[in-house]
């Protein structure tokens, strides 16, 4: 009896087994495709950036001790040479005194070896002490009587006169009238990107407005994680109108490319994040393939895949039913 009830439990959880195979068996997707063919398209790549300002420089004098005055503050402009801090000038001043000191020694070294008094060496000592000595006196006073490397606007200020000097920064000095922007561009445009192109910048805040600028360096590597590379932009700004930290948009005209080009709505954007994906049909099953997008016309898009290769001309992308499709799903291919 006790084997028999076994067995007996055994066929009927066999048969509910197959049962539940049978229906969780998920039915083939209907689908239309489209079959990707590469178009020749004038390319121009709209790429996002933050103004910075060409040269910035902060007032870190090398010397430590008290700041005695600071001649500047926050939006005060200055020009190349104006002085912006001046230091304790207690160091400065006991170098100079050893300094005359020593001069005098040299000069007094000088006339003996001219009569040969004293030897080669003993001057050779005494002039490079004193040679020391001037490039120490040369440092100490840059570093006491603190200068503007070039013409901005003060951007920040962190001391006032008295205070200690710790080596944070004691002032900022931004440079305005000169801009600069670090895009990243995608990889597979590096042949085409050379210095000395002309870009255009917006400003949202500018509507309608273009700033021109000019590619001054092109980065010789590609980050491995992205795939893209950067490019430095120098945007001239006499008008003073963009600042740094802005949010600005470019341009760039990088001619005619073969380009993957397919309807806008076939993109599907990952939630809660920017990431944008594709389907295709590899075989009758649907393969998920990561894009990035470029050049958009009207209702299509120019998509380029992440991974080399994982999309190409020939391939057939799912163009309606692509929502309800996860990696791996099988396709039943609806004729238009």
């Amino acid at each position: 009896m006790i084997i028999a009830a076994a067995a007996s439990l055994v066929a009927c959880g066999g048969k509910g087994g197959e049962k539940a195979a049978t229906t969780t068996k998920k039915e083939a997707e209907k689908v239309k495709v489209l079959t990707l063919e590469s178009e020749r398209i004038s390319k121009t790549l709209e790429l996002s950036s933050t103004l910075e300002g060409y040269e910035t420089m902060n007032i870190s004098p090398s010397i430590t001790g008290h700041i005695e005055h600071i001649y500047v503050e926050v939006g005060s402009r200055v020009q190349k040479g104006a002085m912006l801090v001046r230091m304790d000038q207690t160091q400065l001043n006991t170098t100079r005194i050893n300094l005359a000191s020593t001069k005098t020694e040299l000069d007094r070294v000088t006339a003996l070896k001219a009569t040969g008094s004293v030897s080669q060496q003993v001057y050779d000592q005494t002039k490079a002490g004193y040679d020391q000595l001037v490039e120490t006196e040369r440092f100490q006073n840059e570093n006491t009587f603190v200068k503007a490397q070039f013409a901005g606007v003060i951007s920040a200020k962190n001391f006032e006169d008295g205070e200690m000097y710790t080596g944070a920064p004691i002032l900022t000095l931004t440079q305005i009238n000169r801009l600069k922007a670090i895009i990243n561009i995608p990889e597979t445009y590096f042949p085409k990107v050379k210095q000395g192109m002309k870009v255009e910048v917006e400003s949202d805040i500018y509507p309608g407005e273009v700033f021109p600028a000019t590619i001054e360096i092109v980065y010789p590597t590609v980050d491995p994680q992205s795939h893209t590379f950067q490019a430095k932009l120098n945007i001239p700004n006499n008008s003073e109108k963009i600042r740094p930290g802005m949010y600005v948009r470019t341009r760039l005209a990088v001619g005619e490319v073969d380009a993957i080009v397919v309807p806008y709505q076939s993109v599907l954007k990952l939630t809660g994040s920017n990431d944008r994906y594709v389907f295709v049909n590899d075989g009758g099953t649907a393969r998920r393939v990561a894009v990035t997008l470029g050049q958009r016309f009207d209702d299509r898009i120019e998509v380029l895949p992440i991974e080399d290769g994982a999309m190409k001309a020939g391939d057939q992308l799912v163009v309606t039913g692509q929502a309800r499709l996860v990696d791996g799903d099988k396709l039943e291919i609806v004729e238009n």
